[in-house]
């Protein structure tokens, strides 16, 4: 029944559900909702290969992360398994939790130092310890299925055109940046501040989705009347924007405009690059002057920076460059061995909400 040569051999329904930690009941009960479909013998016995072992690998990372059987079932039934997407699903919520872990030890170990050498700790350190190693956090996990749901293929589907004025206007985000919606022949477009216009795609009456990124926009609004929100969905994240009239969407192009033309940065700013790159190079960020989506990416790519910092070398000194189209405040930033151009960018509440660093030629 098994070829024990090739690495993708078939396997009974007793091999299969041993292997993958699974009962022959739970497969026949997945073969039911339509997400396996194992071949069959002449005998008509079951066998399982790579397609099916990929899609229960899907299953059960979803299940992971605490999804019901019915949203899976909705979610990947008539869909082709996709195990890149699952792995690199995996994979950045493994990281996430690997960086909270590090964190988490990194504070106990510098606690305990403290209490050896008679000195107090302090509450604040107390509390972010409770926090950073509170194993029970999905935050990560969340984030990862996000990407994942954001990822998988879109159909379009016909909509009423009249609906589509309901969406028609402007929207900010907390970040500042302003959302333009407009119709477009044959449907909608969307333009966030500092980008060209994207056409997006109707997946339901209210929820559309772009066809050049994986993103989507859905909106909400009272039945019948004008969307007074919506929401971003990209990189396993949620941004919701609010409706605004014109003339503030215009007040808030026409300001950004003057910090563009007269390379005017945002308040502190340069003290606030300063404590990014201090926090940069010791690999302990204050994650509370971090909007959330920031705080997550940070802790994933965390390790990376701080050792591509110690390869810099030290730094020497630093450029405001001016501001980009979106309002981002960008540097060149001399270290001893390397050349670093860092951006940065605050949400309304002043805390950082998006930070971007590259080599320079």
């Amino acid at each position: 029944m098994s070829e024990q040569g090739n690495d993708n051999r078939w396997l009974t329904a007793a091999e299969c559900a041993e292997q993958m930690g699974l009962t022959v009941r739970a497969l026949r009960l997945y073969e039911t909702r339509r997400l396996i479909s194992p071949r069959r013998t002449g005998k008509n016995w079951r066998l399982y290969g790579m397609s099916e072992i990929a899609r229960l690998h899907e299953i059960l990372a979803l299940k992971r992360l605490g999804l019901s059987l019915a949203q899976i079932t909705d979610l990947l039934a008539g869909h082709a398994v996709d195990l890149d997407r699952t792995l690199a699903m995996q994979e950045a919520a493994t990281t996430a939790l690997r960086a909270r872990a590090d964190e988490g030890l990194a504070l106990i170990q510098a606690s305990r130092r403290r209490i050896a050498l008679g000195e107090p700790v302090a509450i604040h350190d107390i509390i972010r310890i409770a926090r950073e190693t509170n194993m029970s956090d999905n935050g990560s996990d969340a984030v990862a299925w996000r990407r994942y749901e954001q990822a998988r293929p879109r159909v379009e589907v016909p909509t009423d055109p009249a609906l589509h004025q309901r969406y028609v206007g402007f929207y900010r985000f907390a970040t500042g940046a302003v959302m333009t919606i407009s119709v477009r022949p044959g449907g909608l477009s969307a333009q966030l501040t500092g980008q060209d216009a994207l056409e997006i795609f109707a997946e339901k009456d209210d929820l559309f989705f772009y066809r050049v990124v994986p993103a989507q926009l859905s909106f909400t609004g009272d039945d019948g009347g004008l969307a007074h929100s919506l929401i971003l969905h990209q990189n396993g994240y949620e941004q919701t924007a609010f409706r605004i009239d014109e003339a503030r969407a215009r007040a808030i192009a026409t300001e950004l405009e003057d910090r563009i033309k007269d390379k005017r940065p945002v308040p502190d700013s340069e003290a606030r690059l300063r404590g990014l790159i201090r926090e940069s190079i010791q690999g302990e960020y204050d994650f509370n002057q971090m909007t959330e989506g920031l705080a997550t990416a940070t802790r994933e790519q965390a390790s990376k920076i701080k050792a591509d910092l110690e390869k810099a070398g030290a730094l020497k000194g630093h450029i405001f460059k001016g501001v980009t189209s979106e309002g981002w405040d960008v540097y060149d930033v001399t270290f001893e061995n390397e050349n670093l151009e860092w951006r940065f960018v605050l949400a309304d509440d002043g805390r950082m909400s998006g930070a971007w660093i590259r080599p320079l030629p």
